[in-house]
């Protein structure tokens, strides 16, 4: 099962939203073995904020870009071990060849560190340092590696000691003892009643009786003894082996080792594992453990399934879309599209709104549309087409809105219209800035690279009051995109016309069929569509 997003343009409107929330509707519910996700790569406009505030629906969440994440290759672990578990349970792990190298350590559920075969080796190779190795045993793991049972539980639950083995004659087992003085270590030993008694007398933290298969037949007082006493039924050796196997796995573990989160890049991380010492490392979101990554998981890179919806052109598109893998394109504007790899599903029509081609896909696929969701998407028809009156709008366009208003019981179009346009940002009271990008596309004509940014308003009796800042923001936007010309259509959808503001060009100027009112505003009467009545006009200017 895959993820695959859903995705408008930058800068997304009121159809762009609708469509991705829409199609990922019908994506999931036509291709279940697939998980489709409706987002956006840029800010909600206030009016589609507030229409799906009134719907009560979440709109898509905001998402950075689709670069390939750490998140694309993190693995869950097959099986943890716990702090205090032995050492022996986390050997017994790398038997399998299926397993990971790396094996989590957790502390009832909270993430403790990573462990590998490295640990493992580093902590046997430790018996050869030259000195006597201490150990850090636990009571409680003795039962977990030893075949047998405890005699008496000592006073202290976990102690550091060395192991002591009571082979040799008692003389010489009480000057090697005598010798620990400061370090007392753990005995294994047979049933040998005088070692076992010297134990006892230098109160050592533990003893392993080994060979045992019955009871002990020393005449022995345990409750003079302080410690814990431990009958294994194997013999010395086995006993001595698995003993060391005891040692809890936290002993094991590397203070403070990098780690990376969920969101960096796949490049940087697959760097920062290469150039540390570890097999693994762990990933977090926030502060949050959601797994780790090996070497194993940069041997190759996944791309991120998109699915691009209102626009065809990368441009507009999510940031890093270069490095996705686009597998479906739903649009309405002019072919821009980028070459595939693989053939894909591309459903473009010459209509007024994106969402009006989604509703005709769920009519194909008979897939039912919700009283809610027939809301969403006549917002999306409503919004792209100004209420059915703008030039782009076609017959079937028309008739989709016809059909959602059944379906939606709603019995007024122009009042869910002209409701749904008031609940856009006021211009005058806005930053020019925001305002001027909600919706701003960028063009390259013969030779000129142009923007043109629009905003529905339902009047333009204010247009002089904030003219002059949406003007001189005009100019920085045009710098900032490093372009020839920029544009703001300002349309009222009631009226039905629309004023322009655009930074200054002389010479396409004089050539415009539009009514210059002042310097930098034009008049275009009965003009609603960027894309049907302005652009062409533009590209006309530019032509002659």
């Amino acid at each position: 099962m895959a993820e695959i997003y859903v995705s408008g343009h930058r800068n997304p409107d009121m159809d762009s939203i609708c469509a991705a929330y829409s199609y990922a509707y019908l994506k999931n519910k036509v291709d279940p073995s697939n998980t489709y996700l409706p987002v956006r790569c840029g800010s909600l406009n206030d009016a589609t904020k507030a229409q799906f505030e009134r719907l009560g629906l979440t709109p898509p969440p905001f998402i950075k870009d689709v670069r390939t994440k750490v998140s694309s290759v993190t693995r869950k672990a097959e099986a943890v071990v716990q702090v205090d578990d032995p050492v022996y349970t986390l050997v017994s792990f790398y038997g399998t060849s299926s397993r990971s190298s790396v094996v989590p350590v957790m502390d009832t559920g909270k993430y403790r560190g990573l462990l590998s075969v490295d640990e493992v080796s580093s902590f046997i190779l430790k018996e050869n340092s030259g000195k006597r190795p201490l150990y850090h045993f636990v009571v409680d793991n003795f039962p977990k590696v030893l075949k047998g049972s405890f005699v008496k539980k000592g006073e202290q639950k976990s102690f550091t000691a060395p192991i002591m083995v009571g082979a040799m004659r008692y003389v010489i087992f009480c000057r090697h003892m005598d010798a620990l003085q400061g370090q007392a270590p753990i005995l294994v030993v047979g049933d040998r009643e005088d070692h076992i008694k010297k134990a006892i007398e230098l109160q050592i933290p533990a003893i392993i009786l080994t060979g045992i298969e019955h009871e002990v037949t020393s005449n022995v007082n345990w409750e003079a003894y302080r410690g814990t006493v431990f009958v294994s039924a194997l013999d010395t050796a086995e006993t001595l082996r698995l003993l060391r196997l005891s040692v809890p796995v936290v002993q094991l573990m590397v203070q403070d080792p990098p780690s990376l989160q969920a969101d960096s890049l796949f490049e940087e991380a697959r760097d920062i594992l290469a150039e540390s010492e570890f097999r693994g490392l762990p990933v977090f979101e926030g502060e949050t453990y959601t797994g780790f990554v090996t070497r194993r998981c940069f041997l190759h890179k996944p791309k991120i399934k998109l699915i691009m919806v209102d626009h065809n052109e990368t441009e507009q598109g999510v940031e890093g879309i270069e490095e996705a893998e686009v597998v479906e394109i739903i649009d309405h504007h002019r072919l821009g599209a980028a070459k595939t790899r693989n053939p894909i599903f591309i459903c473009c029509e010459p209509l007024g709104s994106t969402c009006t081609i989604i509703y005709k896909l769920y009519v194909r696929n008979s897939i039912a549309i919700t009283a809610q969701l027939a809301k969403v998407l006549l917002s999306g028809i409503i919004s792209d087409t100004i209420m059915l009156k703008s030039p782009t709008t076609t017959f079937e366009d028309y008739t989709a809105v016809q059909d959602l208003l059944s379906i939606a019981q709603v019995h007024d179009m122009m009042t869910f219209g002209q409701t749904m346009f008031a609940s856009g940002a006021s211009l005058a009271k806005e930053d020019p800035r925001k305002m001027l990008e909600s919706d701003f596309k960028q063009y390259k004509e013969l030779g000129v690279s142009f923007g043109i940014g629009q905003c529905e308003v339902t009047t333009l009796s204010d247009v002089d009051d904030y003219k002059a800042s949406y003007l001189a923001e005009l100019g920085k936007l045009k710098i900032a995109h490093n372009l020839d010309w920029a544009m703001f259509l300002i349309t009222d959808v009631v009226r039905e016309n629309s004023v322009l503001l655009m930074t200054s060009m002389p010479i396409a100027e004089r050539k415009l069929a539009y009514k210059k009112e002042s310097e930098g505003k034009f008049l275009l009467s009965g003009v609603l569509s960027r894309k049907k009545q302005l652009l062409p006009e533009i590209l006309r200017v530019l032509e002659e």
